[in-house]
């Protein structure tokens, strides 16, 4: 595959999102901003959230709907446990045209949200979001699966337990959202039976592994296909692995060893963004299929 350089010199870059004039918005954790890319390393900062914006979304209304997870400490360039500036967890909404952020959610009934990772809308208007959890010394959160409305008003708690929900996404139908577990590199799938409303598989399981890799080969994030082909990108060894939903997979590697994100654009939905973390850059490559038209995208 053929990287083709859209940004460089950003601060761990995650979260891309396809905009409707050319420009790509990206979530910088380092940095605690989220900014605009042109092209051709012409970048600009919209908004400085704070904390470690790590995921984002276009909503209903065509804000920006963000996944804060508070911060990390950093080791070199890439994030490892909580930090001292940790600011705790949260989902924002950033208003485009004026820049102003808002808190919507931070807690859970009586939990606090503690590293929310990414999120996805569907038709209804309604988010899944993922939280990630965080790392401390020798004690680790575990993660979780959320559905919430963007009017700040419902927020519930879906599936928690695992070893860290990272990617979110859903099938074409709708009838189905995937979670990508970062250190135990599996895809897991649960099935809808209404908006935000799982049916829990038989068993102490609420969702079914789809598949996963045999190597140490991290999961983040990921993004569907028109064909519903889920595409993950993965950590360590640097790639984008596409499964089918029944677990079968291809592998495409890439030359960054923090390859985060994924997302799709252009008129055909053929054009891949991704973000290379390790090394600060949005890239774009050719995708061998279209990519899923995200709702309330202004993707033309």
């Amino acid at each position: 595959m053929d990287f083709e350089v859209i940004a460089e010199g950003l601060s761990f870059p995650e979260g891309p999102v396809v905009m409707a004039d050319g420009s790509v918005i990206v979530v910088e954790i380092r940095r605690g901003a989220v900014t605009r890319c042109w092209g051709q390393g012409k970048t600009e900062i919209i908004a400085e959230v704070g904390g470690g914006p790590n995921g984002a979304a276009l909503g209903p209304d065509g804000a920006l709907y963000i996944c804060n997870n508070g911060g990390f400490g950093w080791n070199a360039t890439h994030p490892m446990q909580m930090g001292e500036g940790y600011s705790g967890g949260r989902i924002e909404r950033l208003n485009l045209s004026t820049g102003k952020v808002e808190r919507l959610y931070d807690r859970c009934g009586d939990y606090p949200l503690r590293g929310p990772n990414d999120l996805v809308f569907d038709r209804q208007g309604g988010f899944w979001f993922t939280d990630y959890g965080k790392e401390m010394g020798r004690v680790r959160d575990k993660g979780g699966l959320y559905y919430a409305t963007p009017d700040g008003r419902e927020i519930r708690e879906i599936d928690f337990g695992n070893s860290g929900s990272n990617g979110v996404g859903l099938s074409p139908d709708e009838r189905t959202v995937y979670v990508a577990e970062t250190s135990a590199s599996r895809l897991w799938a649960y099935d809808l039976e209404a908006p935000g409303v799982i049916r829990r598989q038989k068993g102490p399981y609420a969702g079914r592994v789809v598949g996963a890799v045999p190597r140490l080969q991290f999961f983040d994030s990921l993004a569907v296909t028109a064909s519903g082909r889920i595409c993950v990108a993965t950590v360590l060894e640097g790639a984008i692995v596409s499964f089918s939903p029944n677990g079968d997979y291809v592998q495409f590697p890439t030359p960054d060893r923090y390859t985060t994100n994924i997302c799709f654009g252009g008129r055909e939905m053929t054009d891949a963004y991704i973000t290379f973390s390790k090394a600060g850059q949005l890239v774009k490559t050719h995708w061998p299929e279209p990519g899923l038209r995200l709702n309330f995208s202004d993707v033309v």
